[in-house]
């Protein structure tokens, strides 16, 4: 009996060693490369190649904008006339608008729910949102008041006769007005400074909803983490403002002359053709009455085209200067870039219009040409935040902080500016997208002066493997809302650059991704793509189907764990070659980098492609070897995000 217990107890002490040393797979290679992967074949609107089809469409929105900023009041009044046309096949009987300054309200649905939360988009204190004093419309030659209904921050508005369909216009006039709040949301907002406040005031008209092939209206509420989705057109706007202070926007300023000093704009003139940063308003300027216009008021004309939005900023705090942006057509644009002195310091804002040049003049050669005639970077109380043509960026950033912080909101103007994808649902599309681009533009930048700096560190490594890959991470594949406060940064932003770098760098290799990328990029160019549009592309040009890559990176959150099983020889003899298995012990599959070493020195670095785990869970492949193996090595340069590294290493057992 005794010896039948302890026999019992050493089968199990071995069964218990065994499996520690070879551990059970979750691997399902029939889930991993299941052949049902796309939810709808192409159609007329959207290829199944990914490219927009030949009878794709979408709505288009014009605006006129005039509107008045009280210093006094912290307010900001105007109206604005939209012209909307209605391209889709359907006659609309009413219409979305999108009212954002709501979400300030204290009875907002996201003053319930993600202020109660805290965090970057909570706000303390509260404004009234947005007051509509009057609205009209023009349709069939008829002016009428229309039947309209706000919730939160939607406002639908009834027509008396449905909008024609392929082509129906329709002319709505609205006159508004809102508080700009003191923080908002991260997106807005009022800073003092001890030269003036700098407001920085966006989201910040109606705006039309997006009406799509996919789920007509779009009318998800605006909570604070979920950003836009908007439709293209022209937009002309004016600020009249005391004429103290500097007043910067989206697009092209048509009337410098008007605004600016006689000296000013012979600096302004300047910067237009200067690679180097020109002053324009110098800190010594500030608070000099004779560096500003002598008149109560200035009125400042912008205009921008096929664009989605605008923003703008004013101050009579602003330090200004800007230079030329050389683009590959052979064009120009303007790098333009507004602070306070307080953000003079150590690589500081001064440097602001050299980081705009560098960031706008490499993604326009690498991915797409810069749309606008101008790009402003705003110092103020915003950490982060992009619109058409400017973004508002920290004015305590420095260093490689100011060069990260400008350099991500610029690359926004790719993503999602130029490539419309639907921030509301997809933020994995445009923060992702525009977090992998950021790094190689890091790498190019002044010979790569703050390439070190990455927040992220090094993805690959184990203490940011077990992060982004553990069971307490969000997916890419939802709503912001739905994601975690503390998970954003890595679901919404690093890893699906992470899941880009490795497309490019180990699936495709970098002259395939970047083809490819390029050719969504003009495809999707001022049109509105969905995950599946990208997916499309991507494989069609590339000539990979890559449904398991994004099974695993987008739809699910799997990981991967690739390990050496055996090492055998041919006869027993080293000189006979090798035979060595692997194994992929859970459900994401990517290709096998090995990297064998021989006693004699000699080394064998093997590439194996994805299809070696269609079969199942393990693979055996064969080494010419010429003496023993001392060792074997997967992933041998970390371009993959292995959850357990420690079992990438088999080593020769020394007796």
């Amino acid at each position: 009996m005794k010896k039948s217990v302890l026999s019992i107890l050493g089968f199990l002490m071995y069964i218990s060693l065994f499996a520690q040393t070879n551990p059970v797979s979750n691997y399902d290679n029939k889930e991993a490369f299941n052949p049902q992967f796309y939810p709808y074949s192409g159609n007329d609107y959207r290829s199944a190649s990914g490219e927009p089809g030949p009878k794709y469409w979408q709505n288009r929105a014009d605006y006129k904008i005039n509107c008045t900023l009280d210093t006094g009041k912290n307010s900001v009044s105007g109206d604005v006339e939209i012209y909307y046309t209605n391209n889709s096949p359907d006659n609309l009987k009413f219409l979305w608008l999108q009212l954002d300054q709501n979400i300030y309200k204290k009875d907002s649905r996201a003053s319930a729910t993600t202020t109660e939360a805290g965090g970057r988009w909570a706000n303390s204190k509260f404004t009234e949102g947005d007051i509509i004093k009057s609205i009209s419309v023009e349709y069939n030659g008829k002016t009428f008041t229309p039947k309209f209904n706000v919730t939160d921050t939607r406002m639908q508005v009834w027509l008396t006769d449905a909008l024609k369909s392929t082509g129906g216009k329709v002319k709505i006039s609205i006159k508004f007005e809102f508080t700009v709040p003191e923080y908002g949301t991260d997106r807005m907002g009022r800073l003092k400074t001890k030269n003036g406040i700098i407001y920085e005031v966006a989201q910040w008209f109606p705006r039309m909803a997006v009406y799509d092939d996919i789920q007509g209206w779009n009318t998800l509420p605006y909570l604070g983490a979920g950003e836009f989705y908007l439709e293209y057109g022209d937009i002309d706007f004016t600020i009249t403002a005391p004429a103290n202070l500097i007043v910067v926007g989206s697009g092209e300023l048509v009337n410098p002359q008007e605004c600016y000093t006689a000296e000013q704009m012979n600096r302004w003139a300047a910067a237009k053709n200067s690679d180097k940063t020109v002053v324009i308003r110098s800190d010594k300027e500030v608070n000099d009455i004779n560096a500003r216009p002598k008149q109560p008021n200035c009125t400042w004309k912008f205009k921008i085209q096929n664009t989605r939005d605008v923003a703008w900023a004013a101050s009579k705090a602003f330090v200004q200067d800007a230079a030329k942006i050389n683009l590959p057509s052979g064009k120009k644009s303007m790098a333009i870039s507004v602070y306070p002195v307080e953000s003079m310091v150590k690589n500081g804002w001064q440097r602001s219009t050299e980081m705009v040049k560098g960031s706008i003049e490499h993604y326009s050669n690498k991915w797409f040409e810069f749309p606008y005639p101008a790009a402003t970077n705003v110092a103020g109380i915003v950490g982060g935040m992009e619109y058409p043509g400017i973004v508002f960026c920290g004015s305590g950033s420095s260093g490689a902080g100011l060069w990260g912080v400008t350099d991500h909101e610029f690359g926004h103007t790719w993503f999602p500016m130029i490539v419309g994808s639907n921030e509301r649902k997809y933020a994995w599309m445009d923060e992702g997208f525009n977090t992998f681009i950021n790094g190689l533009s890091t790498e190019a930048f002044n010979k790569g002066e703050f390439n070190e700096s990455s927040f992220f560190g090094d993805p690959n490594s184990s203490f940011m493997v077990k992060y982004v890959f553990g069971e307490k991470m969000d997916g890419l594949y939802n709503t912001p809302e739905v994601i975690q406060q503390d998970n954003l940064g890595v679901a919404a932003y690093m890893k699906p650059a992470q899941m880009l770098d490795a497309l490019r760098n180990v699936v495709l290799g970098k002259d395939r991704f970047d083809a490819a990328f390029r050719e969504y990029v003009s495809r999707w160019a001022f049109r509105h793509p969905t995950p599946w549009d990208f997916f499309h592309t991507i494989e069609n040009v590339s000539g990979e189907d890559l449904s398991w890559f994004w099974r695993a990176w987008v739809l699910n959150t799997w990981k991967l764990d690739q390990t050496v099983k055996a090492v055998v020889y041919k006869d027993e003899k080293p000189e006979n070659g090798a035979a060595i298995t692997i194994e992929n012990l859970e459900k994401m599959v990517m290709p096998v980098i090995v990297l064998v070493k021989e006693a004699n020195g000699k080394e064998h670095k093997i590439n194996l492609p994805v299809e070696v785990w269609q079969r199942g869970a393990s693979w055996t492949f064969g080494v010419p070897t010429t003496s023993e193996i001392k060792e074997v090595i997967l992933d041998p340069d970390k371009k993959l995000p292995e959850w357990n590294r420690e079992n990438n290493n088999w080593k020769k057992k020394a007796f």
